[in-house]
Order: structure tokens, then C-alpha cells, then sequence
């Protein structure tokens, strides 16, 4: 056999391996469902060598592995489980296929962030991977508000929140109001305020649904909040002005403290409750409220998304 022939039959060999490869990789990503246990495992774990095994398709594996990912996530909390061991690995394979696949890194960190059941309670792992994206992707601004975010709601560090957003604020065409939070955290971080900006620039600044219906959501459970706290200062000023706390909104009105019986953004009368505390009618159906709800309340594990659509502004 002759050296060319020999070569030939060696590439070909090599070529048909890969290509096997590849095949078995697709099949074994393909059958990552929604349903998979928490003890499934992938087949590949290794970014390198499912880059090698794509054969030059990163863009097309990296959308897979994406999808793969979404669903994973997806299926995990429709079915109210709080583990999450697959998001992690699927999510470092698709941005190492694809680093400049930026919604890989702004989606996945916001599925690893939050605590269960609305998250994988990772916010460690939501960190690397923006800090990732922000190396492949400077010039992606909303990376650094996504780092900053993380930073403030989810590990209460206002320091880097105040340094993400600072960074983020530099890049051209940046969202303006990240010079106001980097410019503001240290002031007001913390307090309600600080949270309506954060929430403002995430509904003004996405065009998706999801995202754009949360915060609006966000934004009526801090306004509720600000309320009921309103209030029950209300009530223990008049009870230090009278003597003795009101039984009713009527005695509020008619000392000339409130305008008329306040209401919550359902609609809904607010409740005076015995020790001067408020609460609203239906907790359930303000989602991420802190203020007014029962002693004990315990919220739904998911979040009805009738009630976040409820939240969205009017047309």
C-alpha cells in the first residue's frame, strides 16, 4: 500500500469516527428531556471534547445543548423539584460551544441565581458564568447589569453590585440609569427604592415576556410593601395621638389620616388586623410581597402566571 493510499485509508477511518461520534453525542443530548431524574448524568461532561465532536457545528451543538438546558430547567420547576445537577454542566458546554450565544449567559444565570423553587440557589455558579460572558462579550451591557443584580437580590453584596454596575455603565450604549445605580447603591442600598430602579430597567430595558411580566409583578409587590408599611406607621401614629389603636380605616378617615379606604393594586380593600398590623385580602395573589401577609403565610411554591400577567401595565 502506498503512503498516499495509507493516509487516505487512515482519514477516512479517523473521519468516519468522528462522524460516529457525533452522531451518538446528538442522540445522547436529544434524549436530555424534561423529564430526567435528578440522577441522570451526561454522556459528555467535557466541553473540549464536544466542541471535537461537532466537527466545526459549535453554533449548531451550542443551540442544542441551549434548548437541552431551557428544558431541563423548564421541567425541573414545573414539577416543583429544587435540584437542579444538570443546569451547571449543560449551561458551561453551551457558552464553551458558543461564547458569544449572550442570552446563554443572561437566561442561565437567572435560572441558577435564585433560591428554589424559582431557582437552582447557585448564585456562586451565576456569577462565573456572567463574569464569563462579560470576557467573551465586553460590550455586552447587560451582562454587568445582570451581575450586579445577582450581586444586590441574591447575595446582598452592594459593594459589587455598585462595581458591576460602574463597569457596565462605561460600556457604549449602555442602559443610562446604570450610572444612577452605581452612582446611588451606596446611598440607598438596600431599601425600597434601590429595588424599584433595579426592577425598572429590567421591565424597560427586555423585550421578553417572561422577564418583562416578573419584574412588573416585582414592582406591585414593592409598592405593596411600601404601602402596608405606610400604613401601619399611620395606625401607631394615631395611637400615640389618641391613646388607644383604631378598630377600622372609618377612625383613620375621620381624623382626617387617610382620603378613603386604601386599597391593594388588586383592587382590593387592605385589611386592619388586631395590634395595628395590615394585611391584604389575598396574599396568593401578589406574588413577591414581604409586607402584609399573615403570620405564618407560607407563599405557593409556584407562581401562577395569571397573577404575573395581572401585573403587566395596560394598554
Amino acid at each position: 500500500m502506498t503512503a498516499s493510499k495509507r493516509v487516505t485509508v487512515i482519514s477516512s477511518g479517523l473521519l468516519i469516527l468522528f462522524l460516529l461520534g457525533s452522531v451518538l453525542t446528538l442522540g445522547r443530548v436529544d434524549r436530555l428531556r424534561t423529564g430526567s431524574s435528578l440522577q441522570d448524568v451526561l454522556y459528555i461532561t467535557s466541553p473540549q471534547t464536544v466542541k471535537r465532536l461537532s466537527l466545526g457545528y459549535h453554533g449548531l451543538m451550542a443551540d442544542i445543548y441551549w434548548t437541552r438546558a431551557v428544558q431541563y430547567f423548564g421541567g425541573q420547576h414545573a414539577a416543583g423539584l429544587e435540584q437542579f445537577k444538570l443546569l451547571g454542566p449543560l449551561l458551561d458546554i453551551t457558552t464553551y460551544l458558543d461564547p458569544h450565544l449572550v442570552v446563554a449567559y443572561e437566561f442561565g444565570a437567572n435560572f441558577l441565581a435564585p433560591k428554589p423553587p424559582n431557582g437552582a440557589g447557585q448564585p456562586d455558579l451565576a456569577v462565573s458564568l456572567v463574569e464569563r460572558g462579560i470576557r467573551a462579550n465586553p460590550d455586552a451591557w447587560r451582562l454587568y447589569y445582570n451581575l450586579g443584580f445577582i450581586y444586590y437580590f441574591e447575595m446582598r453584596d452592594y459593594a459589587k453590585a455598585a462595581q458591576a454596575f460602574e463597569r457596565g455603565s462605561h460600556v457604549p450604549g449602555a442602559h443610562p440609569f446604570l450610572k444612577l445605580l452605581a452612582a446611588n447603591m451606596a446611598q440607598h442600598a438596600g431599601d425600597i427604592q434601590m429595588a424599584r430602579m433595579l426592577w425598572i430597567t429590567t421591565y424597560e430595558s427586555s423585550r421578553d415576556k417572561d422577564i418583562r411580566r416578573n419584574a412588573a409583578a416585582h414592582l406591585r409587590a414593592l409598592k405593596v410593601d411600601e404601602e402596608v408599611a405606610a400604613l401601619e406607621k399611620m395606625v401607631n401614629d394615631y395611637r400615640q395621638r389618641t391613646g388607644s389603636a383604631p378598630t377600622s380605616f372609618a377612625q383613620l378617615i375621620s381624623a382626617g389620616m387617610l382620603r378613603g379606604i386604601p386599597v391593594d393594586p388588586t383592587g382590593k380593600p387592605y385589611q386592619l388586623m388586631s395590634g395595628g398590623r395590615i394585611e391584604v385580602a389575598n396574599p396568593d395573589d401578589i406574588p413577591f410581597i414581604v409586607n402584609g401577609t399573615p403570620p405564618g403565610y407560607k407563599p405557593p411554591t409556584k407562581v401562577d402566571e395569571k397573577k404575573l400577567d395581572a401585573a403587566l401595565p395596560r394598554q
